[in-house]
């Protein structure tokens, strides 16, 4: 893969979405694609799509053939972010990796305990409306079901989404209207650019997003 101790996505602060893009493509090799925008008006930030209902404002693709735009080549991907450097930075899922995207309490639960256990771990986000998705690597989608199954879930039980193929993600740091922007829980580095399985994954995963469906529900009891 090529990628060196120079490889791990350095500090975002300050940095054009065009830069961030092509670090994406060059030094991880995902595909990216430009998403919409935020557009300043009236003292407020719309997406640019025009939509002022717009769910993900600033953080969706801007056409329906997104999965034929998006590349892994860095200078094609420095040539569509030159054509509007605001576009927000998606990522298809279901090629290079999936993603696993859960609760942001269950994730950080699951994270924790996926440490202590010294489990294999990739990069993980996290968003502005309190989600955390897990990269892993492709396929997971399919499996996943099945995965959840064995483990004595119902798939539909748990507050568990796998994104593979026809499904993207919002990489740092994508802004999602105000709500604030994407941003990594674990940096992608040198060290975790090999994506875990998700069966390595899904049984500290499942168990999290468990205790979420209980405690929810003994809530509302």
């Amino acid at each position: 893969m090529g990628v060196t101790e120079a490889a791990q996505i350095p500090k975002q602060r300050g940095e054009q979405q065009l830069d961030i893009a092509v670090r994406y493509a060059e030094e991880r090799h995902w595909d990216v694609f430009p998403g919409t925008w935020l557009e300043a008006a009236d003292g407020a930030e719309h997406c640019s799509c025009g939509d002022l209902r717009c769910p993900a404002p600033g953080a969706h693709p801007t056409r329906r053939d997104w999965a034929n735009q998006a590349t892994g080549s860095a200078g094609v991907a420095r040539r569509l972010w030159s054509k509007q450097p605001k576009s927000s930075i998606l990522m298809p899922t279901g090629r290079t990796f999936d993603a696993i995207d859960v609760p942001e309490s269950a994730g950080f639960l699951a994270l924790a305990r996926l440490e202590r256990m010294d489990l294999p771990l990739g990069p993980v986000t996290c968003t502005p409306d309190r989600r955390m998705v897990f990269f892993v690597l492709p396929g997971a989608a399919h499996k996943i079901p099945d995965l959840i199954r064995a483990l004595g879930w119902a798939p539909g039980s748990l507050d568990l989404i796998a994104r593979g193929e026809g499904h993207f993600v919002a990489a740092p740091p994508t802004r999602i209207g105000g709500r604030g922007a994407v941003q990594w829980a674990r940096r992608p580095t040198p060290a975790n650019r090999w994506l875990p399985d998700a069966d390595e994954l899904i049984s500290p995963l499942a168990y999290a997003c468990g205790r979420e469906a209980a405690a929810a529900r003994a809530r509302l009891a």
